[in-house]
């Protein structure tokens, strides 16, 4: 699959260009930790590499340098005693397909040779500061040898472009990684509904998501990025992610939460009572919300709008929040003025991939990009209505619900990666009744006890 990827941006090069990427380095936590190591998407992409401190080069019509030269950190016994093992040049040639290989304290001079017999660079500026300023210290290097007759590179040009749109359309492998990922996130979304319980803490459900994830073989911290679970009006938050909030009876939980398979992302979003039953209210907000989703998701198809989605969204939302006496104009009047945004308040779709928002424009020339087969998108409307909103009925505030799937454009009907996540209301309800797996309870004293 990347020898795949590195093939095809070989391909949209030209005789002597060359292309320059910058893996991602180890991070710190605090003091002497550091973060789980994440690669960088667009390098994973091109290369397999999992380690840090990596760096690509690719040529094309340039005598004497490889095609494909991947730069790694070198074999270090006594460092991978204390910080596990590297493959190194050796196994970079062995274990991912590379023709060349290089410990990285020889990419500076491997680059500064292949600049000389270069005619455009392709890199990523503005992602790796110490990349940016080796490649503009060469080429201010090779300005001042030219009158030597060293050649000197016509231009720099953006390898983003190239790699982000390649991206956007997923291959028959990565769509199974992603199929993976929406399975595994099912799994998780089960066991929480099946698990909560008035009382519970956020904290507790979103331990359950993450123990899922890594048991199954999410890389990593496990997910994709941190998990939401807002009980009650927390749901209000569209990023709240602090989880440390009390579950109450009679409110309902919204988790928003993904794995993440071979650093692919799932996008999962599930609304559902903490007793296991809705009431009327929740009850009419949720449906009319699924409605908007089921609309959207069945537009998702090859040669429509990308933004048809969201237009559809909001048409069906508009038109139950009419019937829900929350917006006194028509949907179309609702939609001209935007009467509607302050509980709409979020876009319907983004691309999903190696990033749970995923490289891709969705406009091209001002106009809503058409959809292709190999592309994945969310497709996730939601309403909103927090507790202090008293422009409508007492009943209807503190609640906000979301449904979000994680779809696959296809020749024909969409492919919904995360069908397995209940989400008609019966459905849920059945799967908060159900019996799952319990959580260990906690046997040890509490200190102070």
């Amino acid at each position: 699959m990347f020898k795949a990827h590195r093939r095809e941006f070989l391909d949209r090069m030209q005789d002597g260009d060359i292309a320059l990427f910058q893996g991602a380095a180890l991070a710190t936590r605090n003091h002497d930790v550091e973060f789980p190591f994440r690669q960088q998407s667009s390098f994973w992409y091109l290369t397999g590499c999992q380690e840090p401190d990596a760096a690509l080069m690719l040529a094309k019509g340039i005598e004497g340098v490889a095609e494909e030269t991947l730069f790694v950190l070198p074999r270090d016994p006594a460092r991978e005693t204390w910080v596990g093992r590297r493959m190194g040049p050796e196994g970079a040639v062995e274990r991912l397909g590379f023709c060349a290989a290089f410990n990285h304290d020889e990419f500076q001079e491997e680059v500064e040779q292949a600049l000389t017999k270069s005619k455009r660079v392709w890199c990523q500026l503005g992602f790796n500061d110490e990349l940016d300023a080796f490649i503009l210290e060469s080429l201010k290097s090779l300005r001042a040898k030219a009158r030597l007759g060293l050649a000197l590179p016509e231009s720099i040009l953006d390898a983003g472009l190239i790699v982000h749109e390649m991206r956007v359309l997923k291959s028959p492998a990565e769509l199974d990684f992603m199929r993976k990922a929406a399975a595994i996130s099912a799994e998780a979304h089960l066991l929480a509904m099946s698990q909560c319980r008035p009382g519970m803490m956020e904290y507790e459900l979103e331990a359950l998501l993450h123990y899922t994830f890594r048991r199954h073989g999410c890389n990593d911290s496990g997910w994709a990025y941190p998990s939401i679970v807002a009980g009650g009006d927390n749901a209000n938050i569209l990023h709240y992610n602090t989880n440390h909030m009390a579950l109450q009876d009679g409110d309902m939980v919204l988790i928003d939460a993904g794995g993440e398979y071979q650093c692919y992302a799932a996008d999962i979003t599930r609304t559902f009572p903490i007793n296991g039953t809705f009431r009327p209210a929740q009850r009419d907000i949720y449906e009319v919300v699924l409605a908007a989703q089921l609309a959207a998701m069945d537009v998702v198809r090859a040669g429509n709008e990308f933004h048809q989605a969201h237009d559809v969204s909001i048409a069906t939302l508009c038109d139950g929040l009419h019937q829900l006496g929350v917006l006194k104009c028509g949907v179309e009047e609702a939609i001209a003025t935007d009467a509607h945004k302050q509980w709409t308040i979020h876009n319907t779709s983004h691309y999903l991939g190696l990033d749970v928002h995923d490289c891709g424009v969705s406009r091209a020339d001002g106009n809503s990009r058409l959809l292709e087969p190999g592309m994945v998108l969310t497709v996730e409307p939601g309403l909103y209505f927090p507790a202090d909103d008293d422009s409508v009925a007492a009943e209807l505030r503190g609640i906000g619900v979301r449904i979000e799937d994680d779809i696959h454009v296809t020749g024909g009907a969409p492919e919904n990666l995360s069908a397995a996540t209940p989400k008609a209301l019966a459905d849920v309800e059945e799967a908060c009744r159900a019996e799952r797996l319990a959580p260990p309870t906690l046997e040890t004293a509490e200190i102070g006890s």
